[in-house]
């Protein structure tokens, strides 16, 4: 079994060696300069990888880009092999990364938020405290209370 670093290593070559290949080698227009490799993960046995990648624009676009992907498997995971030099070139399984997802449904929720904190903000600006001020008691109302 592989240690972690080795793993990292190859998963870094992975990453920039498609992303290479796809800016440069593949010539599927399907997969023209909107894919981008996000990440890419390594088993420890260094026998399968996962390339994460994006797509911007429609749905479409993404399933056009999947298909493209999935037909230039054959072409990346040579590509992959040829420049690792290891015993064994790992498979390549490709996995649409939910990261620009995730960042829209985020900044949804932040302006939720800021629109909340803004109402709130509102309605304590005229408020007054329900009591008196200052609840404390002090040691010269003690005194006072004891005299009487």
């Amino acid at each position: 079994m592989a240690d972690n670093a080795r793993a990292k290593k190859l998963a870094d070559l992975i990453r920039e060696v498609v992303a290479q290949k796809l800016q440069r080698g593949v010539k599927d227009p399907r997969l023209g300069s909107h894919v981008t490799i996000t990440d890419t993960r390594v088993t420890g046995d260094l026998r399968e990888a996962t390339v994460f990648y994006t797509v911007y624009g429609d749905e479409e676009e993404r399933q056009a880009a999947a298909a493209g992907l999935e037909s230039a498997k054959g072409v990346l995971r040579s590509a992959v092999g040829a420049a690792a030099g290891t015993k064994f070139t790992p498979t390549l399984a490709f996995v649409a990364d939910a990261l620009p997802e995730t960042a829209r449904s985020i900044e949804h929720l932040l302006e939720e938020a800021r629109a909340q904190d803004a109402k709130v903000r509102e309605a304590a600006s005229g408020a007054a405290y329900a009591g008196e001020p200052d609840p404390y008691r002090k040691p010269e109302d003690d005194e006072d209370a004891a005299a009487e």
